[in-house]
């Protein structure tokens, strides 16, 4: 009997405890990351060849105390090595841990390396060889403060290595982590097995071979113990035999199939097939392209079974409105086709899970690499069978989304949907009538709700203002994600049309900066205006809503005028003067990219003649400069600025008045400015106007739009002209 320790996934512990008992082992006692355990040479080659769970199995050589690099390297020369393995032997040392002297790993793996081929030399050997790639022996240290143990790897390559996959989906499961999946979820060996979103088909597979009764590393070519001195040969062939001819006369019984996968990717079934042929399981599952919208029950015979599945999670939450559709979709199919089954999904998303709106009756935490994930079993109700199908010849994730029976489980989400649904009746009928194809749909109406949804022709924006610090961020998110699901069922809006963003209080340049480089541009059209917007790339879409009947209001002054845009973003406003008749515009702003913006909108809108004008430049310093003279001007500046491309800062409280005072100088006499800002709060120095010669009159009011009358304070407006 010797003592030895099996690694594996942090919670896998216990049920990796279990399944050693079963295999023969004693003496099990749990340890963080893994069990110990006291086996026979018999037993020792079945936990190798039959552990589903363990990582790694290990022989520990010494544990000891290490407070230097001394410590590590005498403690290692120390060790016998010759009764483990010769010098012909190449050999690799994983070394895990540090301690306040020993501070890197592969610090403390030269200094054993150092200690096992100084043994060898000492002992009038040779050198043996390090190999990273093929070893023959592998060396595991760890150390955790000063303790330190050393041991021989009887695996080789980590057990999760089974060898049948040798093509994966996207993000492939552990081959351990989905037969602890598969051991959790309450499945029984005999009854159906269905996973819905199967990717290349692990968790079927990892069931499929406890079936057949095919140890998970049969197949295996090489082992830690091919070249260590303390093998028995006649043991191991007796354990490998017993396994073989166990799976051969489980083969040989012919079982009918019941194990089925589907997924909405042909070419990651056509790699789970393969996976499954190289398993040795292949003729006990059937596999097929499916959309999960599309998802039948297999089982005609009335048979219960288990719906058991490790759907898509995002980490990200630009990835969330597919997502929510996705599971939303998921529960219902659920409900509609297996009622009686058991369910078990494994998500790291406590969020999306509550988007199945089912109860689970058992959960299990566990780590998917570094995401901390949870494994939640539900018990799915008969009477779902009787409800009547839906949507039966409309089989895709558009259409069921389309459908969705709107039961959001917070109360206060069916406000917001209930919210929603009002607004839309009152502002889309308005939105037409004033052939406008861009508009805010909810802004902040309920204080529980803090978000903006705007719509853009047949795509919908949803930005959530970052909630205040005192707000638990777990319940932020779940608002986040109840008032998506509203926003996707009460729009019917395609998933892949609905973009989600968490905007923040922007300061200086970051409110430019990029969010992707998609480059997806589509136009709207605006009050007779064709105008690109980008719903992706950048925190704004190339469009201020707010301003619409600004731009209107331009465009309606235009005519016969000479028309100068300052801070003109994407030159929106251009487009309206250059419609409504302008004699010449001309466009300044700092960035190119936006100025490109503007050019590509005055093509659209057949506009690319000589008279209009686009200068790339620093609006202050190139007005400073201007010799030219306007009979109206447009002025937009941000609140605040301090980009490096400035000489100054700009704060528009405190410095409206000099640049009111440059824009008289290019003013012509009878001339207009139509002066805009967004700052909360900003008022007008009047006094100081008047010394400049010029007047203004407010008119936020009347430039504030249906669709934005809740918020008085969103934009400040002025018309400023000679007293």
């Amino acid at each position: 009997m010797k003592q030895l320790f099996a690694t594996t996934g942090r919670g896998f512990e216990e049920l990796l405890k279990v399944e050693l008992t079963d295999l023969g082992a004693t003496e099990c006692q749990v340890a963080q990351g893994g069990v110990h355990f006291m086996a026979g040479d018999e037993t020792q080659y079945k936990v190798l060849l039959w552990s589903r769970l363990a990582s790694r199995v290990l022989l520990p050589l010494v544990q000891s105390k290490i407070y230097s690099d001394l410590d590590l390297y005498s403690t290692v020369l120390s060790q016998h090595w010759l009764s483990h393995f010769d010098e012909r032997s190449r050999f690799l040392v994983d070394f895990n841990g540090t301690n306040q002297e020993i501070r890197h790993t592969q610090f403390g793996a030269m200094r054993v390396k150092d200690g096992i081929v100084d043994y060898f030399e000492r002992q009038g050997r040779r050198r043996p060889d390090v190999d990273k790639d093929n070893p023959d022996i592998r060396i595991h240290a760890y150390l955790n403060r000063e303790n330190f143990i050393l041991s021989l790897d009887l695996s080789g390559d980590a057990l999760h290595l089974r060898g049948y996959r040798e093509e994966t989906g996207v993000a492939p499961l552990r081959e351990t982590l989905a037969s602890a999946i598969v051991l959790r979820s309450g499945w029984k060996v005999g009854t159906p097995l269905v996973d819905p979103m199967c990717g290349s088909g692990t968790l079927l597979i990892e069931a499929a071979q406890m079936e057949a009764k095919i140890a998970p590393q049969l197949h295996r070519m090489h082992w830690g113990f091919d070249f260590w001195k303390g093998h028995n040969p006649s043991a191991w062939e007796k354990v490998k035999t017993e396994a073989v001819e166990l799976a051969e006369t489980e083969f040989n019984k012919n079982p009918q199939p019941h194990f089925y996968g589907f997924d909405l990717d042909h070419r990651v079934i056509q790699k789970a097939q393969h996976n499954a042929q190289q398993a040795g399981v292949a003729h006990l599952i059937q596999f097929k392209q499916s959309d999960i919208a599309a998802l039948r029950n297999p089982i005609e015979n009335g048979e219960k079974g288990t719906v058991i599945c490790n759907p898509p999670y995002g980490e990200r939450l630009g990835t969330t409105p597919a997502l929510i559709a996705l599971y939303s979709v998921f529960g219902q199919r659920l409900k509609q086709q297996f009622g009686g089954w058991n369910a078990s999904i494994f998500s790291s998303e406590q969020g999306l899970l509550d988007c199945l709106r089912l109860r689970s009756h058992r959960q299990f935490k566990a780590k998917n690499g570094p995401l901390d994930c949870v494994q939640k079993n539900y018990q799915i109700s008969d009477r779902s069978l009787t409800e009547p199908e839906q949507n039966t010849e409309q089989n895709t994730l558009k259409s069921a989304v389309q459908n969705l029976e709107f039961s959001i489980s917070p109360n206060i989400a069916v406000d917001f949907a209930n919210r929603l649904q009002k607004n839309i009746k009152k502002i889309e009928k308005w939105a037409n009538q004033q052939g406008l194809q861009a508009y805010r749909l909810y802004d902040a109406d309920l204080p529980d709700y803090n978000l903006a949804v705007d719509r853009y022709a047949d795509h919908i924006v949803v930005q959530e203002y970052a909630p205040p610090k005192n707000i638990d961020e777990n319940k932020a998110r779940q608002r986040l994600l109840d008032a998506v699901t509203a926003t996707l069922a009460v729009t019917g809006i395609e998933t892949n049309k609905l973009i989600l963003k968490v905007r923040q209080k922007q300061k200086g340049k970051n409110q430019y900066e990029k969010l992707a480089n998609k480059g997806e541009y589509f136009y709207v059209e605006e009050y007779g205006a064709k105008l690109w917007v980008n719903l992706t790339d950048y925190l704004d879409t190339g469009l201020f809503l707010d301003h619409r009947l600004t731009r209107k209001m331009l465009g309606e002054m235009a005519k016969g005028k000479e028309f100068l845009n300052l801070f003109a973003y994407t030159g929106s406003a251009t487009i309206h003067a250059a419609l409504g008749g302008a004699k010449s515009t001309t466009t300044v702003d700092m960035s190119n990219t936006y100025l490109n913006w503007a050019e590509q909108n005055l093509i659209l809108n057949d506009l690319d003649g000589k008279q209009h004008h686009l200068i790339q430049a620093d609006c202050l310093q190139w007005l400073e400069k201007c010799d030219r003279q306007f009979d109206l001007i447009f002025v937009d500046p941000p609140t605040f600025s301090n980009s490096k491309r400035m000489e100054d800062s700009w704060d528009v409280q405190r410095d409206h008045i000099k640049l009111m005072g440059n824009l008289k100088r290019i003013l012509r006499p009878n001339g207009t400015i139509v002066f805009s800002n967004n700052k909360r709060g900003f008022k007008m120095d009047v006094e100081s106007l008047a010394e400049l010669g010029l007047s203004a009159v407010e008119i936020s009011n009347k430039t504030l739009p249906l669709d934005f009358e809740r918020n008085k304070q969103i934009h400040n407006c002025w018309i400023v002209q000679r007293t």
